[in-house]
């Protein structure tokens, strides 16, 4: 079972152009799309369309048009329920897939109703027996930036059986590596730019090296953050595909060939795809497959469009060990 929180979640609003954008200009869009978003509930999503049992976790008005959409979707969820309505993310799409994103900041969150969502987190992560529990996106208004550390910790005593991936950036991705010192997470997620944040380099020449066939200042820096107990970092790389780095071995894996239409989800697409196939008891490798095989099945849909496993390449999807490991693809 796979259990995702999502403190911050949101109505991504998709804008497809059928022109590139030109700043100033007026444009007549060719499509508008409004679904419940947010990285966990897109998780929650991937994993409910692929018949794993799955349970997202947010704050939202019983009244919010947000959870009108999450029931639309089918999406299995929990409302905690608060006052202010959820946040709207729009993005616009242009032919080649280009894609910019206008993030709102998300309404203030009160004291009390985070000491709620905690209760209601480890609440859940108890009844449901999760074997994996994702923690996703933006923190809202009103929290501390370290509060992915100390909900790691929590969860972490609560239920100790279960797995926590993590997958955030900014401020929040660089208070969590400053908690690494006493409660990590299992597995993170980050982009070449959110783990130079997290280790103190320069993500965009991260991405910049791997995309020139180049992965060994990603693994460093990924391993950097193995040496402190994170078990596997997941690095999603877009176009060059993704690495994994274990304190048993590096991976990478190459994306089948696509035509990029949206990335929004495609992060997203590829932790469900990395935590359904944990849950099988999969190896490292294979788990590194999956997700980039969902990850490009979601470059490939439009707007916050979430893969189904029929459109998800994992034959075209090619993974291979950087240095000598127990596994060779």
């Amino acid at each position: 079972m796979i259990l995702t929180f999502t403190p911050n979640p949101s109505v991504d609003t998709t804008l497809t152009l059928s022109e590139p954008l030109a700043p100033g200009s007026v444009h007549r869009l060719t499509d508008i799309t409004r679904v419940a978003g947010g990285k966990g509930v897109n998780v929650a999503h991937a994993a409910h369309l692929a018949g794993h049992p799955t349970l997202a976790l947010f704050p939202a008005s019983s009244r919010d048009p947000f959870v009108e959409l999450a029931t639309q979707a089918a999406i299995p969820f929990q409302a905690i329920e608060m006052d202010e309505r959820v946040r709207t993310n729009t993005t616009v799409t242009q032919p080649d897939g280009t894609t910019t994103k206008l993030n709102g900041p998300g309404p203030q969150i009160s004291e009390e109703l985070r000491e709620e969502l905690t209760r209601e987190l480890v609440a859940a992560a108890q009844r449901e027996g999760a074997q994996w529990i994702s923690l996703s996106g933006s923190l809202p208004p009103g929290v501390p930036v370290g509060w992915y550390g100390d909900l790691v910790a929590t969860l972490r005593t609560a239920v100790p059986h279960a797995r926590i991936a993590v997958d955030t950036s900014d401020a929040a991705m660089i208070a969590l590596g400053e908690s690494f010192q006493h409660s990590t997470p299992h597995l993170i997620k980050p982009n070449g730019l959110e783990l130079g944040q997290l280790v103190g380099t320069d993500g965009e020449q991260l991405e910049a090296q791997a995309e020139q066939g180049n992965f060994g200042p990603t693994v460093e820096a990924a391993r950097t953050i193995v040496t402190q107990g994170v078990e596997s970092v997941l690095v999603t790389l877009g176009g060059a595909g993704a690495i994994l780095v274990t304190g048993e071995g590096a991976w990478k894996a190459t994306p089948p060939p696509i035509s990029v239409v949206s990335t929004v989800g495609a992060g997203d697409s590829s932790l469900a795809g990395y935590m359904l196939a944990d849950a099988e008891g999969t190896t490292p490798a294979e788990c590194l497959r999956r997700a980039v095989a969902y990850g490009s099945a979601a470059a490939s849909l439009p707007g916050t469009t979430l893969p189904r496993p029929d459109q998800v390449n994992i034959a075209d999807t090619h993974v291979t060990a950087i240095e000598p490991t127990a596994e060779s693809l």
